[in-house]
């Protein structure tokens, strides 16, 4: 196209970083109103009509999970110079006003390039257009004052939704509920689980041997890069979700069953551990992650697809281990696009899914054998509701003791006998950014017999 040809459509060229921006926006829709998993929806990444530099890749990755961990904080500030009611149909205005203030707010972007770029955003997308000078003006208000509101805002409670509050606050007391709250704010470190020698591993990569034996880096870049990825000496896991494997024990060559087992953190630990695993998933497409991940490590499981409320094996298992599927309102420190997905209504519906998976997993255990179920929830109606009503139905299960010291557990985490729970901010540290963990249900049971 002609110079003159563009002056005469009024077409221009984009701002640098508007592709970036633009995407951003695109799987923040995807995310708050189709109620896509952040995980899923990067997928856009991968199919952008104009394909991003790993530079701005990560760019967009920073920018969707700012805005969705400071979602409340953004909304509030951007309240402030809305005035007026904005009508139902406008596009992708939201996103791009999200968008901009987590950058202008949390992200030290300079505001000349966030505003400019929010505002070809919004002429460049048909519902949005007629509110260009709104979101000019909106923005250029957040870029004086952003910093004042900021510092007068209670962040723990305006990111987090009026019914996790409350239930955390009921469940773990108020000071628990802002800690956790808290806690979602930062961003995570990364943890490994190695095959061997954490201390080694720690000090080749530049981070910590966690009491635990996991290793705790600094959040950093591509973990593809990081060295001993390729030989398969670990595997990304957090230090919580590593722990219920743990807490089977002894279990080296017995048969064990890991039900619901993708993408294999639990499975690869199992097998390390020397027991004949059997990994059974629904999801086909999610076994096939879980083998690849086995072949980089080295290790070997037997895989079924097969719906775990139904699926029965041919023989009776030494130990199961059932990692079910819940609302993982433990991990919104590192899904902060969880309080925007998940409803009372999934609680209910995945504690029952829950239930049917705990009693068919009972079956499938030996007398005298060992059953682990976990949970990376806080919601007592996926942890210790699911177990008090199994024990009141089954009188040959019972509840047997965890020794927190080869767990490398704190004390106040398993407090009750045969029952660990972690919460978020329980794993403190000097630095922040190496401090938190997942939070975890899980419980031992014995089944009796010989």
């Amino acid at each position: 196209m002609s110079q003159a040809t563009k002056r005469k459509s009024g077409a221009h060229a984009l701002p640098t970083g508007f592709a970036a921006r633009d995407l951003c926006a695109r799987i923040l829709r995807q995310i708050l109103a189709k109620y896509q998993p952040l995980d899923e929806t990067l997928g856009l990444l991968d199919g952008a009509e104009t394909p991003l530099a790993p530079n701005d890749r990560a760019f967009v990755r920073a920018i969707v999970s700012t805005a969705l961990r400071r979602k409340g904080q953004i909304d509030d500030a951007l309240a402030r110079f809305i005035t007026s009611p904005l009508p139902d149909k406008r596009g992708l205005l939201d996103e791009i006003l999200l968008t901009g203030g987590a950058q202008l707010l949390f992200m030290e972007t300079p505001a000349h390039a966030v505003i400019n770029i929010a505002v070809e955003q919004t002429r460049r997308d048909k519902g949005a257009r007629r509110f260009a000078s709104l979101a000019n003006a909106v923005l250029r208000r957040v870029a004086g004052a952003g910093a004042d509101i900021v510092a007068a805002q209670d962040a723990a409670r305006l990111n987090t939704p009026d019914w996790l509050w409350s239930r955390w606050a009921a469940h773990y007391g108020d000071a628990a509920a802002r800690a956790i709250a808290e806690q979602h704010l930062i961003e995570p470190p990364l943890d490994l689980t190695v095959k061997a020698d954490p201390e080694r591993w720690a000090e080749r990569l530049g981070g910590i041997a966690l009491p635990t034996g996991s290793v705790r880096l600094a959040a950093r870049g591509r973990v593809e890069a990081l060295d001993g990825y390729g030989e398969g000496a670990w595997w990304v896991q957090d230090a919580a979700a590593a722990l219920p494997a743990r807490v089977l024990g002894d279990i080296a060559g017995q048969r064990v069953a890991d039900l619901c087992a993708a993408p294999g953190g639990k499975t690869a630990q199992l097998a390390r551990a020397g027991a004949q695993v059997m990994a059974v998933d629904q999801s086909t497409k999610r076994l096939e992650r879980l083998r690849e991940n086995m072949a980089r490590l080295g290790l070997t499981a037997e895989t079924v697809a097969a719906d775990v409320t139904t699926w029965r094996p041919d023989a009776p298992f030494d130990a199961v281990l059932l990692d079910a599927p819940c609302t993982a309102t433990g991990t919104i420190r590192r899904h902060p696009d969880i309080p925007h997905l998940k409803r009372p209504a999934d609680l209910e519906k995945l504690a029952d899914l829950q239930t049917r998976l705990l009693d068919n997993a009972v079956t499938m255990l030996r007398r005298g054998g060992v059953l682990v179920y976990c949970t990376c929830s806080l919601e007592p109606e996926e942890g210790i509701r699911q177990i008090d009503r199994l024990l009141a139905q089954r009188d040959d299960l019972s509840l047997e003791p965890i020794d927190p010291a080869p767990l490398g557990a704190r004390p106040e985490w398993t407090r009750s006998p045969g029952i660990l729970r972690t919460l978020p901010h329980q794993l403190p540290a000097e630095d922040p950014a190496m401090s938190g963990i997942d939070g975890f249900f899980v419980a031992r049971l014995r089944k009796s017999g010989a």
